[in-house]
């Protein structure tokens, strides 16, 4: 994987390239694997702004997903570079929402378009709670 850490916080990409092992048997991306990019997408944006895992242990919370939407347009291929990029679209009350595109990174074309909901729980008890006041400051105001 190569990073490419965005200068803005709201949004972040990264390329690299399918891996055989995510080819399934029709010889195109397993449709699980674009959930799992989109996934290790988010990790790594909340990493790259100081909002990862250590720092919502510190905080006594962790984000859950509740809910992905993903429409697919078109198969990525093994071998194929793909262009990821993940945008914090809204935080606020116990939620959070993100976008993701995968795109074929020489054409542009969409590949798919995963879009999530995450909640903030307390560590305590897994219960949703307010996500904290410093997140919506970072993201909240500028999320669209």
């Amino acid at each position: 994987m190569t990073n490419a850490r965005a200068a803005n916080p709201l949004e972040f990409r990264e390329r690299w390239k399918v891996r055989t092992y995510e080819v399934d048997e029709n010889g195109h991306v397993n449709n699980a694997v674009y959930l799992q990019w989109a996934e290790q997408l988010s990790a790594e944006h909340a990493e790259a702004v100081g909002f990862g895992r250590e720092w919502c242990i510190a905080h006594g919370g962790a984000w859950l997903v509740r809910r992905h939407e993903i429409t697919y347009h078109q198969p990525a291929r093994r071998g194929d570079d793909i262009q990821l990029a993940v945008r914090v679209t809204g935080i606020g009350g116990v939620r959070g929402r993100r976008h993701t595109e995968i795109r074929l990174a020489a054409s542009d074309i969409l590949l798919a378009e995963v879009a999530s909901e995450w909640v903030w729980v307390r560590l305590a008890d897994g219960r949703p709670a307010r996500v904290p006041d410093e997140l919506v400051a970072a993201f909240g105001s500028s999320a669209v």
